[in-house]
């Protein structure tokens, strides 16, 4: 496997743009963004947990009930969820596409990312479909602008590709995602489109995303809050000319292996970007006696608003992290537990055998100063493991949310 440029775009088949069509009033901020294929697409779609849902997602539910679509549009600024119109400012988003580009309206994901309660106007993407449209183009440029047009609070656009054989044919896989808040496990807060040139039927499509997210988005967490708009979706063009993926052989885990090192590198962009955050926070879990109570104690870990507060203050209070995993709901024996903290700047022991260890402070403050701060715990019940991400819990966390609306 081998990173490659081109986002979205690397894919055969795929070509992308984003554009600011008024619905932010800062004229700097794309704000709409597209993604067509040549051809009709395998797609497959994972979304949000959360009761109550935006309309895109009633929508997007029904374009891709039959497994297939071949383009994805993206507003942000205005999530369009808990509006009266919604479903229908939805559907005539997925027209304009149709009118476009010529792609069936039924075959258009469509989303939207933003204010929750605020109703959206079509007016601005209407006036902006044109120039969207007309724009599209497979150089990697366009999957930025995509990129940046699905941004909300994120400080930095998250894209990248990678490239993989399969049969002897050159297979691409590509994405472009958004966070950075709201962000909870099951499934974590986020848009996230994905591209491939995989022939690959629907069916096994579904079933490596669903199982895929198990052990990345939903292992990924920023402030225990799962949003109403959480939307995968990854669509396959088939022009790779590989045999189509139809069982689990060697070519899915192949791909399986391809698709799990694109989602968990974005869970890591995602989790060091989170809102107001300055560090990111990976945490291993080794040795459970099952995978979910690895998983448990994992989320449990980089769930904690203490754990979270400590690893902004590079207060090496491994406490912190056993309270956390007491409570995970994972069995385990406490008098077992190993933690160390990890970073560039070296390795602390904080607790062996449930008990804590003698340190330096001098030594863990430059441990836990650094930008990304690996936990690494050890049960000693079993051989599971997992790994979740986080995020510190600073002041301008607060401040962002405290005025996210005006």
């Amino acid at each position: 496997m081998e990173r490659i440029n081109g986002g979205v775009c690397a894919a055969k088949g795929f070509k992308a743009n984003g554009v600011h069509c008024g619905i932010r009033k800062n004229k700097s901020k794309r704000d709409l963004s597209l993604i067509v294929s040549d051809v009709r697409c395998a797609a497959a779609c994972v979304y949000t947990q959360n009761l109550v849902k935006g309309a895109p997602i009633l929508v997007t539910q029904r374009h891709v009930a039959d497994g297939y679509a071949q383009a994805i549009i993206c507003n942000s600024g205005n999530a369009n969820t808990c509006n009266e119109n919604g479903v229908a400012i939805a559907e005539e988003m997925c027209s304009l596409v149709e009118k476009y580009t010529g792609v069936s309206e039924n075959d258009v994901v469509v989303a939207s990312t933003g204010v929750i309660g605020l109703t959206l106007s079509i007016e601005p993407i209407a006036g902006g479909m044109a120039q969207l449209a007309e724009g599209l183009s497979a150089d990697a440029d366009h999957s930025s602008f995509a990129a940046e047009a699905i941004m909300t609070t994120d400080t930095v656009k998250k894209e990248m590709a990678v490239s993989f054989t399969l049969g002897g044919k050159t297979c691409t896989l590509g994405v472009i995602c958004k966070g950075v808040g709201m962000i909870c496990p099951n499934m974590a807060t986020m848009l996230m489109f994905l591209t491939t040139d995989v022939a690959i039927s629907p069916q096994m499509l579904q079933k490596a995303i669903s199982a895929d997210v198990k052990d990345s988005l939903n292992m990924l967490s920023v402030d225990r809050d799962t949003s109403t708009n959480d939307t995968l979706c990854i669509l396959a063009s088939g022009l790779a000319g590989n045999n189509e993926i139809t069982e689990a052989n060697g070519d899915y885990k192949k791909f399986c292996r391809a698709l799990h090192a694109v989602t968990t590198e974005m869970c890591r962009q995602l989790a060091a970007d989170g809102e107001g955050a300055t560090r990111l926070i990976e945490c291993r879990v080794h040795g459970a006696r099952s995978k979910k109570d690895a998983r448990l104690a994992a989320k449990s870990v980089v769930n904690s608003n203490l754990v979270k507060a400590m690893i902004f203050g590079a207060d090496a209070n491994g406490g912190r992290v056993m309270c956390a995993l007491g409570y995970a709901g994972a069995k385990l024996d406490p008098a077992k537990i190993d933690v160390d903290f990890r970073s560039a700047a070296g390795t602390l022991p904080a607790y062996r055998q449930g008990s804590a260890v003698p340190f330096s402070e001098d030594f863990a403050k430059q441990v836990l100063s650094e930008k990304e701060i690996v936990i690494d715990v050890m049960l000693h019940e079993g051989n599971y493991r997992a790994t979740a991400w986080g995020c510190d819990l600073t002041y301008d966390y607060v401040k962002i949310n405290g005025d996210y609306r005006t």
